[in-house]
């Protein structure tokens, strides 16, 4: 990324001291997007704005034919990123400017995204934008504070979809351009489809990376919701679920409009201001960077929301909590926006909250803090452990760090210090808050302070102690209990706290409002012979104030010693929990004996953060999985456990033990998957267990063809799977090529290309892995689905030997990685390509590993490399260390 192209803060306030945007004209002309030769597309932007500097610029990554001032023809100044105006009236009346150009569809999933379906030919289009590629589209002021009303006009087939943020106001039939060709498919022999212009209705004010436009012959459903308003009227929003036609009969559309309208009567109710956007249309488009992306009126979702195979419980749970985090964006980020990226968590942390709360509170999933517990926040604790963390309210100097910050801290541990807020002030004070919050600033952007005074006003409490300790440091808090019996009662029961802030040094010790929970075994006849199996169930809850390094709960004093204590009981806080020697036994005897679906998860998560600070050996966590994995009811944590299990073998387990690890795991998910119900959800989480086990453990290869052959009653061999199990056997050597060519005729679509792709770079030959490699490293020879799917076959963890030999070359390539890939791309191919999978020296400190000493003497030499690439680095470093240490840890004696 160029110094220009890397927009700083400093630049960005100073634009905003001079300027106020009032609205853009942007014109964009796709009629020939179904022609794959014809790389670019006439873009004409036309914006109006005042200013008190004479100079400035707006933001183009595209090729400028023109630049018209104030009705004078200007040559255009453009250095590749920034077009410089000059001239410019600053006596107050407006200035308007008109850019022409050429944008470049993108293959990236930056910009304006061209996908061409292989089932049917067809083109389809859509934009991405956050935090700043709509100047990869037009000419713009690109920062989130300088909002405009904007209002696009698009010429595309006739026969295709187009949407934007609004309706459209006109549109208007064009005659074809030669022989017509049926649904803006691609056309042949030169011919040019009908033409039709769509123009869109004028925005409200909002950011630039917020506008949207989609285009191409989508599917589309349609529904209404409507909603009484406080005069007397009623609110009518029409809403629209679309996707690629390919795809429509896979589409449950039903299903979509029922989770949205349930959101929207709650963020009715809840934020007392009307929906403020017009219409809701859902769009599900290919080759996704993200899962979602809050374009207000135009929301767009990875299309692996629309299910081609089976789908557990948990995975329509996930795809609820999406629809419903980005429907609370269309307040939170949309209605008011954060001013610059350092505030970003004002949009994301309320909005990953509000995901689950409203989940919860409208749909019927009740336990979305279950899966809460066990996805997002072991994303926020791993984050917040990096040497690279960041307090929740972050520095972002540029636009690199902003790209970057779209992370666990801003998404995760801001959600879950914001269910700690509302515990700490109360449900009703915080939706009050958020509701003067709305009303006080809409259509503008705001920093912290803005919410806080909020919140602070409808709670009645100073809320400066409480940001400077959650908010403004870094660094995860360890909980743990402390428990002195006397007899059979307990004589005291005391919570410490340890927690520092790893980016200062300092101690922080943070103030948690929680719940305390006392589990006894009842019932504990021994199952084998014929008994009850024993239950743990919670007899007391004590709710507390944590505040100091030790909080002593006196109510506890004199109730019956429990087998286990759980610190942060109902997952109210943000912490690390370690469990006492007590009460790791009993969940290690017993955790499947917990009745209820939250503390379990809650108990997991406590040994999942063992196993990866070295406390709990790794074999000791994989024989958890197995053991108590079967008992686990909730599918969402069932499948991260499994997940664990993999990574606890693949990085966390000596390399001495691994291959019996890697053939434990896999027999024990053959086993599990035999003895599931057929049909279940949970028989479903066994196999797709047992095939990702299988990419490590030759041994497993006769089951995974049994499982293929569909030798497994009640379960559904959908794409999905059937993909999984390929690439696995692929990996392990035991996959032809006319097997993978096979598979591809029998799912001759576009995912199943990528997946296609991925089998033939996991087999297991020098060959294969140079021409991965030789891929990767040259800007454009891949689409990001596909940079994934080629990264996923050279990067297998059995393959270590094969890929030893690239470590010297990462090394060498990374500056190009970053100079030569987009941020998004080279994001990609810094992380999926660094040498991670290495195996401890029990008589080595793991920074003397080579690896480590290599990745060090990087960051030693390149002191002026990009900050952001800077920072991954740093990152893979950490990850490495830790699964040394945590290999080190697991050694017997």
């Amino acid at each position: 990324m160029s110094t220009t192209t890397n927009l700083t803060r400093a630049e960005a306030r100073e634009r905003s001291d001079h300027l106020h945007v009032s609205e853009y004209l942007v014109r964009l002309d796709l009629s020939a997007a179904p022609e794959p030769a014809r790389t670019t597309f006439p873009t004409t932007t036309t914006v109006r704005f005042t200013t008190t500097a004479p100079a400035t610029f707006l933001d183009f990554l595209g090729e400028v034919r023109s630049v018209v001032v104030n009705g004078r023809t200007v040559e255009p100044v453009h250095d590749g990123a920034r077009v410089r105006l000059t001239g410019l009236a600053v006596d107050g009346s407006e200035n308007e400017v008109t850019v022409g150009g050429e944008g470049r569809y993108s293959r990236t999933g930056e910009g304006l995204h061209r996908f061409t379906d292989p089932v049917d030919g067809a083109t389809y289009l859509y934009t991405q934008y956050e935090p700043a590629d709509s100047r990869r589209v037009f000419a713009t002021f690109e920062q989130p504070d300088l909002k405009a009303s904007y209002t696009f006009e698009v010429l595309a087939p006739a026969a295709w979809e187009v949407l934007s943020n609004q309706v459209p106001v006109e549109v208007e039939d064009l005659p074809a351009a030669g022989a017509q060709a049926a649904d803006g498919r691609r056309p042949s022999h030169g011919a040019r489809p009908a033409l039709r212009r769509w123009t869109f209705a004028p925005t409200a004010r909002m950011s630039s990376y917020l506008t949207a436009v989609v285009a191409g012959p989508y599917h589309r459903v349609t529904g209404r919701w409507s909603a009484p308003l406080p005069d007397g009227g009623t609110l009518e929003v029409p809403l629209g679920v679309l996707c690629r036609a390919s795809l429509a009969e896979h589409l449950d559309a039903d299903r979509i409009l029922e989770v949205t309208r349930q959101g929207l009567d709650f963020f009715h109710d809840a934020f007392a201001f009307p929906y403020p956007w017009g219409k809701y249309d859902q769009v599900f488009v290919p080759e996704y960077n993200l899962g979602a992306m809050e374009n207000p009126g135009c929301v767009t979702f990875t299309e692996s929301y629309v299910f081609r195979s089976a789908a557990t419980r948990a995975q329509y749970q996930a795809r609820a909590n999406t629809i419903l985090h980005e429907m609370a964006h269309m307040w939170f980020g949309d209605l008011v926006t954060p001013r610059w990226w350092d505030d970003l968590w004002l949009k994301e942390s309320f909005a990953d909250y509000m995901g689950a709360h409203a989940s919860v509170a409208a749909t019927e999933f009740t336990d979305a803090w279950v899966a809460f517990a066990h996805r997002r926040k072991a994303w926020a604790y791993a984050q917040d452990q990096l040497p690279t963390t960041h307090p929740i309210v972050a520095d972002i100097p540029d636009l690199e760090a902003a790209k970057q910050n779209f992370d666990g801290i801003t998404y995760a541990k801001g959600a879950a210090v914001l269910k700690q807020l509302v515990a700490y002030v109360g449900t009703e004070a915080f939706f009050a808050g958020a509701r003067a919050y709305f009303q006080r600033h809409r259509w503008s952007a705001t920093t912290l302070g803005d919410l806080l005074a909020a919140l602070e006003g409808a709670s009645g409490r100073d809320l400066a102690a409480w940001s400077r300790v959650w908010l403004e440091t870094a660094g995860t808090p360890v909980l743990t209990a402390e428990l002195t019996p006397h007899s059979d009662q307990i004589a005291n029961l005391v919570v410490t706290q340890e927690g520092a802030d790893p980016v200062t040094g300092q101690a922080v010790l943070r103030p948690h409002r929680l719940a305390v929970g006392l589990y006894s075994l009842t019932d504990a006849a021994d199952s084998s012979a014929g008994g009850a199996a024993p239950v743990l169930r919670r007899t007391h809850r004590l709710e507390a104030d944590v505040t100091g390094d030790r909080t002593e709960l006196a109510e506890a004093a004199g109730l019956p010693v429990p087998d286990l204590v759980l610190v942060n009981d109902d997952d109210l806080t943000y912490a690390k929990v370690r469990l006492d020697p007590a009460s790791l036994a009993t969940a290690r005897r017993h955790l499947g004996a917990l009745a209820d679906a939250l503390p379990r998860s809650l108990v997991w998560s406590a040994l999942w953060n063992a196993t990866r600070d070295g406390l709990l050996p790794a074999a000791d966590y994989l024989g958890l999985v197995l053991r108590h994995g079967p008992g686990e009811t909730d599918t969402a944590v069932l499948a991260g456990l499994t997940a664990n299990a993999r990574t606890a073998v693949e990085h966390y387990l000596p390399a001495t033990r691994r291959p019996a690890g890697r053939d434990e795991q896999a027999a024990g998910a053959w086993e599990r998957l035999l003895a599931a119900d057929p049909g279940s959800d949970v028989q479903l989480v066994w196999a797709r267990a047992l095939a990702a086990a299988g990419a490590v453990a030759p041994s497993a290869a006769p089951r995974l063809r049994a499982v293929l052959a569909g030798e497994v009653s009640g379960l559904p061999l959908g794409p999905e799977l059937r993909w999984s199990l390929w690439q696995s056997l692929a990996a392990v050597g035991a996959a032809t090529q006319a097997e993978l060519d096979g598979e591809l005729v029998r799912d001759a679509t576009a995912d199943g290309a990528t997946q296609h792709l991925a089998a033939l770079h996991a087999v297991p030959d020098p060959g294969v892995k140079a021409a991965a490699w030789e891929q990767l490293l040259t800007p454009g020879a891949l689409t990001n689905d596909h940079v994934d799917a080629t990264l996923t076959g050279f990067a297998q963890s059995l393959h270590r030997e094969l890929t030893a030999p690239y470590t010297e070359r990462y090394f060498a390539a990374l500056r190009g990685m970053w100079a030569d890939h987009s941020i998004e791309i080279a994001d990609r191919l810094v992380r999926g390509l660094y040498p991670a999978h290495q195996d401890a020296e029990p008589d080595r400190d793991p920074a003397d590993h080579p690896v480590v000493r290599r990745t060090t003497g990087w960051l030693d030499a390149e002191p002026d490399a990009p900050a952001a690439l800077r920072r991954l680095v740093v990152e893979a470093r950490d990850h490495l260390l830790r699964a040394l240490r945590a290999q080190l840890a697991s050694e017997p004696g």
